[in-house]
C-alpha cells in the first residue's frame, strides 16, 4: 500500500462533497446488506410472529446503512471479499437497530418517531420491541459465530466477536447510553462529552471498520491500527454532525424529532463550541480521519468518501 495522498485532498483544499462514484458504490452495498439481513431474520410468518415482525420492522425501517458499509470498505481496503463481509454487515446492523429499539423506548429517549415512522414501541408496544431489541442482539452473535461466508481461522473470528461485544456493551454503545441519560440537565465539558459519544456513536462506528478488516485473514497490525484511529476520527465528527443536524434541519428530513437534544437540556456541541466551531470541528475531524488512511492506496478510497458523505449529509 503506497503513500498515496488521500483523494479529497486536492490541490492542498479538502474538496467538501463525496466523488459522483460514492453513490453507486454506497447503494450497492446498501442493497448487498438488505438481502443479506433479510436472509439472516427470521420470516415475519415464523412463530412467535409479533416479535419476528416487530425485528423485521425496526430493521428495514429505511436508514442509510453507514455501519455496514463501513464494514465493507473496512474490508475492502484490505481485499476482503464482500462475500465473506455479509456476516459481519449484517452483525453491526442487528446491533444499531438493537441500540434504537430501545433507545426510543420510554424509560430512554421517549422517541415516537424513528426514519420517518413510529418507533418500535409505538407501532407495537413497549414489550414487544424491548424483545425485538434482545433478539436483535442475540442474532447479531449469533451470524458472526455461524456465518459460512467468514472463512477466517478460529482465533480471528473469536476477535471478532470480541471487538463486537466490546463495542456494545459497558465500555461503549451501552455505557455510553447511561452517561447520556446521566447527563440530561447537566453542563459537560468537552472532553467529558467526547468520551461520552466516542462509546455511545464511536464505538460501534470503529467496531465496523475494524470487522471488516479482519474479515480480510492476515491483517498488517500497524494499517490495522491506522483504519481504527481513522474510525475514531469519524466516529466524532459523524456526531457532532447529527448535534449540528438537530439545530440546523427539520423533523421530515431527519425522520425523527427535530429539536430534540435541546428539548432535553442536552449538552452537544453546538452548546459548547457554537455552530460554527461545531461545524469546524467536523471538519477538523473529517481531516484527521483522511491522513489515517495516508499510506493506503486507492482500495481505501471508499473509506475516504465515506468520511466526506459523514460530514456533508443531511439526515
Amino acid at each position: 500500500m503506497g503513500n498515496r495522498p488521500p483523494l479529497a485532498m486536492r490541490g492542498g483544499m479538502l474538496n467538501p462533497v463525496p466523488d459522483k462514484r460514492f453513490s453507486a458504490r454506497l447503494a450497492e452495498y446498501q442493497a448487498r446488506v438488505e438481502a443479506a439481513l433479510d436472509r439472516c431474520l427470521p420470516a415475519a410468518t415464523e412463530k412467535p410472529e409479533s416479535l419476528n415482525e416487530a425485528v423485521r420492522y425496526s430493521v428495514f425501517g429505511g436508514g442509510k446503512r453507514v455501519r455496514p458499509v463501513l464494514v465493507y470498505a473496512g474490508g475492502e481496503a484490505f481485499n476482503a471479499e464482500p462475500a465473506a463481509l455479509d456476516g459481519c454487515a449484517c452483525a453491526v446492523e442487528m446491533i444499531h437497530t438493537y441500540s434504537l429499539i430501545h433507545d426510543d423506548l420510554p424509560a430512554m429517549d421517549d422517541d415516537d418517531l424513528r426514519r420517518g415512522r413510529p418507533t418500535c414501541h409505538k407501532a407495537y408496544n413497549d414489550a414487544t420491541a424491548i424483545l425485538a431489541g434482545d433478539a436483535l442482539q442475540a442474532l447479531a452473535f449469533q451470524v458472526l459465530v455461524e456465518d459460512p461466508g467468514i472463512t477466517v481461522p478460529a482465533a480471528q473470528r473469536l476477535k471478532m466477536v470480541d471487538t463486537l461485544a466490546l463495542a456494545a456493551g459497558p465500555g461503549g454503545m451501552t455505557g455510553g447510553q447511561a452517561i447520556d441519560l446521566e447527563a440530561e440537565d447537566k453542563k459537560l465539558g468537552l472532553d467529558e462529552l467526547q468520551t461520552m459519544h466516542s462509546r455511545k456513536t464511536g464505538a460501534l462506528i470503529r467496531a465496523s471498520v475494524e470487522l471488516g478488516a479482519l474479515c480480510s485473514g492476515t491483517v498488517d497490525e500497524q494499517q490495522f491500527q491506522s483504519v481504527s484511529r481513522y474510525a475514531d476520527c469519524i466516529g466524532l465528527a459523524f456526531q457532532i454532525h447529527d448535534d449540528v443536524l438537530d439545530i440546523e434541519s427539520d423533523t421530515e428530513t431527519l425522520g425523527k424529532p427535530q429539536g430534540s437534544d435541546l428539548e432535553r437540556n442536552k449538552s452537544t456541541y453546538p452548546n459548547l463550541l457554537g455552530m460554527e466551531g461545531a461545524k469546524q470541528a467536523a471538519r477538523d475531524m473529517l481531516e484527521q480521519a483522511l491522513e489515517h488512511l495516508s499510506d493506503f492506496d486507492e482500495k481505501a478510497d471508499m473509506l475516504r468518501q465515506i468520511a466526506l458523505f459523514i460530514v456533508n449529509r443531511n439526515s
